[in-house]
């Protein structure tokens, strides 16, 4: 991989992984928020839920960031946010403007999806810490 290709793969992957750093971190020091949360879209478990979700968007997040076991970490988070699609932002049973907002918010979990399954596909590029470097 070229020293251009490099820079480029590594800011991507702090790219991708902010938002899961942030909002992990959010649901961590919020974790009674994030039960709400996952309660009010009747999933079974929201503290097993909420604990899961931590895990893997704020650890996720921090390996993609390393670089370390970025191609399985990108791939469970990948399968993590398609998931979320299924799970919250079901637009397809919502009306009106709710519904746009939960399209909006599905469309951007498959674009962040899609960035993921790169990453698992081409690896994190030189400049990581773990296995998997190109």
């Amino acid at each position: 991989m070229s020293a251009f290709s490099s820079f480029f793969a590594f800011f991507a992957r702090i790219f991708l992984a902010a938002i899961f750093v942030v909002s992990g971190w959010g649901k961590l020091t919020g974790f009674e928020g994030a039960v709400g949360y996952i309660a009010s879209n009747g999933l079974p478990a929201p503290q097993v839920f909420a604990a899961l979700t931590i895990l893997v968007e704020l650890g996720g997040g921090i390996l993609l960031i390393l670089g370390l076991f970025s191609r399985l970490a990108a791939f469970v988070m990948a399968g993590f946010t398609l998931l979320t699609i299924v799970l919250v932002h079901h637009f397809w049973t919502f009306e009106g403007a709710d519904a746009m907002m939960q399209q909006i918010h599905a469309m951007k979990n498959l674009a962040i999806a899609g960035g993921l399954l790169m990453v698992t596909a081409f690896g994190p590029g030189a400049w990581a810490i773990g296995p998997g470097r190109d």
